[in-house]
């Protein structure tokens, strides 16, 4: 399904694409899992849903993100599972649960290496993991964060990590990592707390800043808590460029129910859609809501094969904005958090 436009430019200006190659596409998914989701069928039945008809993307029935929390949703037989994906969640509180069978595992790393290559180019970096060893032991049941420095890995050589499993900072570890490679660029990845929390103000507390490095630090999730402490986006720049002495830091958002499809930071702030995903902003009652105007957002991927996941509600309130950055899809902003959803971020629960 995917594989014909993994050639092109995720960012392509192709309306073809990004139109009715894309819709197409989306209602050719709601049918795959229609068939072969029982649960899915059902919710879909209890709309009204007519598989003979294609529908506009805006018409194409979403359901909530936090469903996965409470059903085991597939369109794969128990015996395709390649690989279990969970969310973050804390203590007491379920998580979700995502299936993949090899095929769809494949698809998400091709499409987070074509996106992320549009950042880092194609070669691979030295790579400082902000975070601890311990978060990927598990290999069979990925957590948020372990499927994020899994996936995210793939574009880094010689990985270190610059903390040590109590989440403390690993001293010798970053001393050494920037030491040798003071000379090459470099690429750091971590989840958006974990960065500021246990790597920033830590190496602040310790009175350590690196002069200018040559590098690029991608980051994504977790921002609820950094917004309860009054700390946007810029101030977060700001710091890193400050400690570090890295101006390109790129942030992302993204969920473990949509991995691979990611929603990059543009070069003026905004996040941008692809040629992979989109998103569109709902009012309370899920009518479609203007540019500039705050609402939920529903977003929708045209990866998910193994289980019903390619459109999606979420608990998140964003807006459209018009942005100048040139970026031909959709630039929008998160505010945050819908008022008393369960909290549940990607950078996972980290106290």
């Amino acid at each position: 399904m995917i594989e014909k436009i993994l050639d092109e430019n995720p960012f392509s200006d192709k309306k073809n694409i990004r139109s009715s190659f894309f819709t197409e596409k989306i209602n050719d998914l709601t049918r795959h899992h229609y068939e072969n989701c029982n649960e899915y069928k059902l919710i879909l039945n209890s709309i009204d849903y007519n598989p003979s008809i294609n529908y506009n993307l805006s018409e194409i029935p979403f359901i909530p993100v936090r469903i996965f929390k409470d059903y085991d949703l597939m369109s794969i037989n128990r015996d395709e599972i390649f690989k279990i994906m969970k969310s973050s969640g804390t203590s007491g509180q379920n998580y979700s649960k995502i299936y993949l069978n090899k095929s769809n595992a494949s698809i998400q790393t091709k499409v987070l290496a074509k996106l992320v290559s549009t950042v880092l180019g194609t070669k691979r970096l030295p790579m400082l993991i902000v975070d601890c060893p311990s978060t990927i032991k598990n290999r069979k049941s990925f957590s948020a964060r372990a499927a994020g420095i899994i996936g995210f890995s793939t574009f880094g050589k010689r990985p270190v990590y610059a903390l040590n499993d109590n989440m403390e900072l690993d001293i010798e570890n970053i001393l050494s990592f920037f030491e040798k490679y003071k000379n090459e660029k470099v690429f750091i990845f971590g989840f958006t707390f974990v960065v500021w929390k246990f790597f920033i103000q830590s190496l602040i507390s310790q009175k350590i800043r690196f002069n200018k490095i040559d590098g690029t630090l991608i980051h994504g999730g977790g921002w609820k808590k950094l917004i309860e402490q009054s700390v946007n986006n810029n101030e977060f720049k700001s710091k890193i460029s400050n400690i570090l002495g890295i101006n390109k830091v790129v942030n992302y958002y993204g969920m473990v129910e949509q991995t691979g499809s990611i929603f990059l930071e543009c070069n003026k702030g905004n996040l941008k859609t692809s040629i992979y995903s989109d998103v569109i902003i709902r009012r309370n009652d899920f009518s479609e809501c203007s540019y500039n105007e705050p609402g939920i957002i529903q977003v929708i991927s045209l990866l998910p094969t193994s289980y019903p996941g390619h459109s999606l509600i979420s608990e998140d309130i964003g807006e459209l904005v018009n942005c100048d950055c040139g970026n031909p899809g959709k630039c929008f902003i998160i505010h945050g958090r819908i008022a008393k959803a369960e909290i549940r971020g990607c950078s996972d629960t980290v106290e």
